[in-house]
């Protein structure tokens, strides 16, 4: 279906992008992270209409024919023989119109405005998922380090919601206030260096650590770190890409931490996800931008460290006007 596109973000991944790490053909438009009206559908689309408000979904044109395909709902991004995916080997969302896929876009709530709606594409459904795959309970202690990223102040106030209690590590200034301002209880500084940082964890969870860690920072002592703090037989979910994941032996062999990875979320997660945002009046941290001609200042902001939360380009100023009384988020 074909999007007029109204808020387009800055996520992660343009960044990997840009520094090769896909075999991505160049000239690719970026931004996987996009959200629109709908403005003409295919004729096999049924769970969309011209005039809907949509989370664009990454993936286009899944085989619908392979061993993911065929699996669970949550399956199906990981095809590998689809299309591509939006803003990294297909054209993205920094354009006025962009065409997506029925089969993995989402409907926006009607509270929830597009400048909130975009950045959940990427980031919203990376970290719902990472939340998912951690399988930790409600009334259960769940740790996010990067917790003052795109995806982790997201994860936190995700998890929240959810009824988790949950432990956020950040080692930026930056990333400790937000944290913070999400409202996280308990916050801890990860240049107090791992063993400092898994005792103050185990003095809030009866001296086990958390039942899992969610790890969103690339840094390379973030991963061991996140072991550190989970408790023996624990999990650990990596979603940050760094070129490589190193572990400490200690932890998979002797404490028995239990690693996995995982990626965007299918459909009806992503669904799920927008609804418990909208539902729980959830905040996205946003830097808002706009004009497309406003895109490489995102980039080198985003490049400098320095910002809080995700940056945002807002490409149809008509359509946030129009929103204006309509919208809470």
């Amino acid at each position: 279906m074909l999007l007029k596109i109204a808020v387009a973000s800055l996520c992660h991944t343009d960044s990997m992008v840009n520094a090769g790490k896909f075999p991505t053909k160049l000239p690719c438009t970026a931004s996987h992270e996009g959200a629109g009206t709908v403005k003409a559908v295919g004729s096999e689309v049924m769970n969309f209409k011209i005039g809907d408000r949509v989370m664009a979904g990454l993936p286009k044109n899944p085989c619908g024919k392979c061993f993911n395909c065929k699996g669970p709902n949550d399956w199906r991004q990981y095809c590998e023989h689809v299309e591509g995916h939006i803003g990294v080997f297909i054209d993205g969302a920094f354009a006025e119109y962009l065409v997506v896929d029925a089969r993995t876009s989402a409907h926006v709530p009607d509270s929830m405005s597009f400048k909130s709606a975009a950045p959940l594409a990427c980031a919203g459904c990376t970290i719902y998922r990472s939340i998912i795959v951690s399988e930790v309970k409600k009334g259960g202690w769940l740790a996010i380090v990067g917790s003052g990223g795109g995806l982790g102040h997201l994860g936190l106030q995700m998890a929240k919601a959810m009824g988790i209690n949950v432990i956020g590590v950040d080692a930026r200034d930056e990333g400790i206030e937000l944290s913070k301002k999400v409202g996280c209880q308990h916050v801890f500084d990860a240049r107090k260096g791992k063993a400092a940082v898994a005792k103050e964890v185990q003095a809030l969870t009866e001296g086990l650590g958390v039942e899992a860690a969610i790890n969103t920072s690339e840094h390379e002592t973030a991963a061991p770190l996140s072991c550190a703090i989970t408790r023996i037989h624990g999990r650990m979910v990596q979603v940050a890409q760094p070129d490589m994941v190193c572990i400490p032996f200690p932890e998979l062999i002797f404490r028995d931490i239990r690693i996995v990875g995982t990626m965007i979320s299918g459909q009806e997660q992503a669904q799920d996800m927008l609804n418990l945002v909208a539902e729980n009046k959830i905040q996205v941290e946003t830097n808002v931008f706009h004009g497309l001609k406003e895109v490489p200042r995102m980039v080198d902001l985003s490049h400098s460290g320095k910002m809080k939360g995700k940056a945002v380009c807002v490409v149809d100023e008509k359509a946030i006007e129009e929103e204006k009384g309509k919208v809470a988020s």
